[in-house]
């Protein structure tokens, strides 16, 4: 016994008619009449009275409406749990990404490859090398990272694929209370390790377009973007963090912009991939993501 073949049935009791029945199961009259003929042939036994007009189900199978609708259900539901069973059977497609994106851009991404229900996401969060060695290790379907413009077509990137998805920058913030102090020549600073990314940057291409006579006063240190957000909003310094991360921050005014005195780096937001895993699953999430998913530009 069909589903569809029982959902036929209870159409005819639902609507009282064949009429009726083919129209609630979007078919025509004739169409839905030849597929009644065919389950009768099947079962190998009458199930109409079509010495009425219009014609109904014959009193013995109306009484086993309760059965019918029973199975019917049990049979939906049954047929949901196996299909849900298959999906979580499927390994996740899993997501790479820098510390300060897992908190940024990646709800946006997971957000829009979850909304049909056809993907599950895993998010693991590590620092620029960790998110390339998850890569090369297989850990890892797709890595996204920050970069600096223009920084292509390093040898070691070879072997991977990359795409821009976006922009971000670097952004000098702090509160209102320690913004004045900004306007000495001692800045008080939230910084990062020197051997984490935003610590390369930092020192490489922030440091030296500081103006004249700053002398930069590290007060804290770490690699947590995160964490550096809590430090500067209880007034220990001023830290340069992702506009993306700070951004509802600088609209309420919680926090203040100093780029009109202190320097910013613009980032871009790139999407990486073995340049030879391209299999058919992984390649139609990478073209979405690449076509459907560009992060605003900031």
């Amino acid at each position: 016994m069909r589903l569809e073949w029982i959902d036929d049935i209870l159409a005819v009791l639902d609507g009282g008619s064949l009429v009726s029945a083919a129209e609630r199961r979007f078919l025509t009259q004739s169409a839905f009449t030849r597929r009644v003929r065919m389950i009768e042939d099947a079962l190998g036994t009458p199930l109409f009275d079509r010495r009425r007009k219009p014609v109904t189900l014959l009193p013995g199978v109306a009484a086993l409406e309760p059965e019918l609708r029973d199975l019917s259900a049990r049979l939906k539901r049954l047929s949901q749990d196996l299909r849900l069973s298959a999906k979580q059977a499927e390994r996740p497609l899993v997501l790479a990404c820098q510390h300060a994106i897992t908190a940024t851009v990646s709800p946006l991404i997971v957000q829009k490859l979850t909304a049909e229900g056809e993907t599950s996401v895993r998010v693991r969060s590590g620092n620029r090398d960790e998110c390339l060695t998850m890569l090369v290790s297989n850990d890892a379907d797709f890595a996204i990272m920050y970069d600096l413009p223009g920084n292509r077509a390093k040898p070691p990137m070879r072997a991977f694929d990359e795409v821009q998805l976006g922009t971000d920058a670097l952004v000098p913030v702090c509160t209102p209370r320690i913004a004045r102090q900004a306007r000495s020549g001692e800045v008080p600073v939230i910084g990062y390790p020197p051997d984490v990314f935003f610590g390369q940057v930092f020192n490489r291409a922030i440091v030296p377009r500081m103006p004249d006579g700053t002398t930069l006063s590290i007060r804290a240190e770490t690699s947590l973007t995160l964490a550096i957000l809590q430090f500067v909003q209880r007034d220990i310094g001023i830290a340069w963090l992702p506009q993306s991360l700070v951004e509802d921050h600088l609209t309420s005014r919680t926090l203040l912009r100093l780029s009109d005195r202190l320097p910013e780096q613009r980032l871009e937001i790139r999407l990486i991939r073995l340049a030879e895993d391209r299999g058919a699953g992984k390649a139609a999430l990478w073209d979405r993501l690449v076509s459907r998913f560009t992060v605003p530009p900031i």
